[in-house]
């Protein structure tokens, strides 16, 4: 009954050899000079370890909204292609009339001063 389980056992050793082998050779083979640029904050806009009351600018929060705004409306785009055929010119105007008020809501946030970074 024990035999069953070999293959299971032998797969799991194998795995896990792989695995430590990968992080050993890593941890042997990696430069140990750590560079004040690497461990400086990054896409939060503030340092991590500071205190939890300190003020920090909402702009930055507004870009990153609106990028993912306007990256998943874009993401829209790609299967109305593929179906473009299917969906006829129904599918072409009401594309059209989507892009026209993604288009207005650009516009209309970078004329606010939205997308400016000081």
């Amino acid at each position: 009954m024990l035999d069953e389980y070999l293959a299971v056992l032998l797969f799991l050793l194998v795995g896990v050899g792989i695995g430590a082998t990968v992080l050993l050779l890593g941890h042997l083979m990696s430069r140990r000079d750590p560079n004040p640029d690497k461990t400086r904050p990054y896409e939060c806009g503030f340092e991590p370890f500071d205190d939890a009351r300190m003020k920090f600018d909402v702009r930055y929060y507004l870009v990153v909204i609106l990028f993912v705004l306007f990256d998943l409306e874009v993401a829209f785009l790609f299967p109305w292609a593929v179906a473009l055929e299917e969906i006829g010119v129904y599918g072409l105007i009401s594309m059209a009339v989507f892009l026209l008020i993604l288009a207005v809501g650009f516009v209309f946030e970078w004329r606010r001063g939205a997308l400016e970074w000081d």
